[in-house]
């Protein structure tokens, strides 16, 4: 049985997110697999779909509703989660097969290398594997000290990424960033999509555009930045939709 988990909290994210995800998940794998959903707010999700409450975390309020609330789900026990988990962001689209995720260096931390700091050694968690509780310390570390940690890492993947020393990189090929690897460059992004590398399992949308925007061919700009409409133009490929919708 594999066990994939992802989380939910504030608003920004629908249920809607959680159960495309969800939907992926089933047509990307062929072993039996369970998803795992750590919320605040379950209305609306996918009864198929395991719930649970957020782990707790000690987080000063200032970074609460940014991704150092994941640092929870490295604390032991985990509910009863036992072995290698997948976690998977909810603002990505899974474009190809997720088994081979289980596979590779079992036993490890395995992660995105971070497409903007290659070469660097700094992972991105959109989509990572660990083993529950072999490297609870990060948490624990975190917990005594969140605001010096904080000001030190100021993101929580290079926090990840310079305690545990024996993290891996996933094949560069599986996982790809919508912005850095795929949408073409201005002005060719204006008439042409975004093309996907069939190698490719995972596609993040980190910050914006989201999934939903690429498909309503929208790529939101502050109203104060409205210049950025300029470059900031894109067009919906065929496989965001057939992958997401």
């Amino acid at each position: 049985m594999q066990t994939i988990i992802s989380m939910k909290w504030g608003t920004r994210y629908g249920p809607d997110f959680v159960n495309r995800l969800y939907s992926s998940i089933k047509r990307h794998t062929k072993r039996p697999t369970k998803f795992y959903c750590f919320t605040d707010n379950n209305n609306g999700i996918d009864k198929d779909i395991i719930c649970k409450q957020l782990p707790k975390i000690n987080l000063p309020k200032n970074i609460s509703i940014t991704p150092w609330r994941k640092l929870s789900v490295w604390q032991y026990p985990l509910d009863q989660l036992k072995g290698d988990i997948l976690f998977l962001d909810l603002d990505l689209v899974v474009t190809g097969n997720l088994d081979q995720f289980f596979d590779y260096k079992p036993g490890n931390y395995c992660v995105i290398e971070n497409w903007t700091q290659i070469g660097q050694n700094i992972g991105n968690t959109s989509c990572f594997r660990f083993p529950v509780g072999k490297y609870d310390f990060v948490f624990h570390k975190f917990q005594k000290d969140p605001i010096k940690i904080w000001k030190l890492y100021h993101i929580e993947q290079i926090y990840l990424s310079h305690e545990i020393k024996d993290q891996v990189f996933w094949p560069p090929e599986w996982c790809k960033s919508f912005k850095h690897n795929l949408l073409p460059k201005w002005p060719m992004r204006i008439w042409q999509p975004a093309k996907l590398p069939k190698e490719t399992s995972i596609v993040a949308f980190t910050g914006k555009p989201d999934p939903d925007d690429v498909i309503k061919g929208n790529w939101p700009v502050q109203k104060s930045q409205f210049y950025k409409k300029i470059y900031k133009q894109l067009k919906t490929p065929k496989w965001v939709v057939d992958n997401w919708l």
